[in-house]
């Protein structure tokens, strides 16, 4: 019996981290559905933009209010992760306070701890006050629909009670500390729980350790089912972050890729020693389908648009700096994002089910994304300078398009126009090159 809650502890803990490795391969499985892409170049820029974007929340701090109280939980997320790593040590041995032979710098930790837990509490409050009272508008767009406003709440919640479980546990133990307790060492300072210790006065010591215990147990259960939450949540961020900025785009912001086959056969236009009348290099294997422009469905998108899919954070930045949105139109680049994910997710479950990919009859084009969303977008790229995570919503929306311009010739007919005139005129307006400088000669 003595063991039992360290085969208690050690079940939860390999329970709690198989289910989350689990859902993690699944994730890296269905970013894998999406096409290669190199990602080989650039890397010290890379590594510059994962400690100064995902490190250093410089996109966060643009907005400083939310930006700093984002950076506090950040942080406090980050440094109590070594206070879990001495509960799990701890219930994993059935020791108490295993780093309490560090001392001063023990204390030192535990002090900086709780006073985070208490940053991060008011923080979290904060975020609250704003997502459900003052309201603000980004936070209720037409995509936030139940589950992601029940989504975003639920994870408030669940950082409120971890810090308070943690403050809780922490001044019972310090009221343990000072009764001489078996087996509860003096280590530690408390600024913050120090001054819940006194709810505790006049209770037995059997009462207090069952309250230490249970907020004890609480606490690394909660974080536990947290881990495993993330799955579902806009909360995957956390983890998926630091590999989204890295993978993040390095091009400047307006410059757009080239099909390679187009590319050839400009190429070849080109070319004074090209022969005409040569017949085609065969590049594909005989009964093969020809490569598909653009993107009608989450396969069809690289492996990084849907990577950016499972780390978007819904905070609507995007859709907030979007001009288009901002005059009425359908498109948000925020919904783009979760469009996409979604369907991921679709193609998920189906493939969970089947064993590979049965054609469902839907799409992402259509079904998850309209064409309207599509053409409002100006490319102006502020969707893209926003976000905080170095996510690209516009590649997504461009691949959109050129698939349906170049499978379906199904751009809007302004576009239409423009283009027989680029090509027959050599420029977008509807007048024969001699004819282009008649507007001098107008009064």
């Amino acid at each position: 019996m003595h063991y039992l809650p360290n085969i208690l502890f050690l079940i939860a803990l390999a329970a709690g981290i198989g289910y989350f490795t689990m859902n993690i391969k699944k994730i890296i499985r269905n970013v894998k559905l999406g096409r290669d892409v190199d990602v080989s170049d650039h890397k010290k820029e890379r590594w510059n933009n994962v400690v100064r974007i995902a490190l250093g929340q410089s996109k966060m701090v643009v907005r400083p209010i939310a930006g700093i109280l984002h950076v506090i939980v950040y942080v406090g997320f980050i440094i109590i992760n070594i206070e879990v790593l001495e509960i799990i040590i701890d219930g994993i041995f059935g020791t108490h306070r295993i780093f309490a032979f560090l001392g001063p710098v023990y204390d030192v930790l535990i002090a900086s701890f709780e006073i985070l837990a208490l940053l991060v509490f008011v923080s979290v409050v904060f975020f609250w006050t704003r997502r459900n009272i003052q309201r603000i508008r980004r936070f209720w767009a037409r995509e936030m629909t139940s589950w992601p406003k029940n989504d975003a709440n639920y994870i408030l919640y669940f950082e409120m009670v971890l810090m308070l479980l943690f403050l809780t546990m922490n001044a019972a133990d310090l009221q343990l500390q000072q009764m001489g307790a078996d087996h509860y060492v003096q280590a530690g300072s408390f600024p913050v729980s120090q001054y819940i210790a006194p709810l505790f006065d006049g209770m037995s010591e059997g009462s207090i350790i069952a309250i230490e215990r249970t907020a004890w147990w609480l606490h690394i259960l909660g974080i536990l089912i947290f881990l495993n939450y993330l799955y579902w949540s806009k909360h995957l961020h956390i983890i998926l972050a630091f590999p989204n900025v890295y993978l993040g785009r390095v091009q400047p912001k307006g410059q757009f890729k080239n099909l390679e086959s187009v590319k050839k056969e400009v190429e070849l236009m080109m070319d004074p020693n090209a022969d005409p009348f040569a017949a085609p290099a065969e590049t594909e294997e005989e009964g093969a389908e020809p490569e598909k422009f653009g993107a009608s469905d989450v396969m069809d998108l690289n492996q990084v648009q849907l990577l950016n899919a499972y780390t978007c954070t819904e905070c609507g930045r995007c859709t907030s700096e979007c001009p288009a949105n901002q005059t009425g139109k359908k498109l948000s680049p925020r919904k783009i994002m979760m469009d996409t994910r979604d369907r991921l997710e679709e193609v998920g479950a189906n493939i969970n089910k089947n064993g590979k990919f049965v054609d469902d009859g839907k799409q992402l084009l259509d079904d998850y994304i309209l064409r309207e969303e599509l053409w409002a977008c100006t490319t102006c790229n502020a969707c893209v300078e926003a976000c905080p995570v170095s996510i690209d919503p516009l590649s997504i929306i461009m691949d959109m398009r050129q698939y349906l311009v170049m499978e379906q010739s199904a751009a809007p007919n302004e576009l239409n126009v423009a283009m027989t005139n680029i090509e027959n005129n050599g420029a977008p307006w509807p007048y024969n090159q001699m004819d282009r400088l008649n507007w001098k000669n107008e009064a």
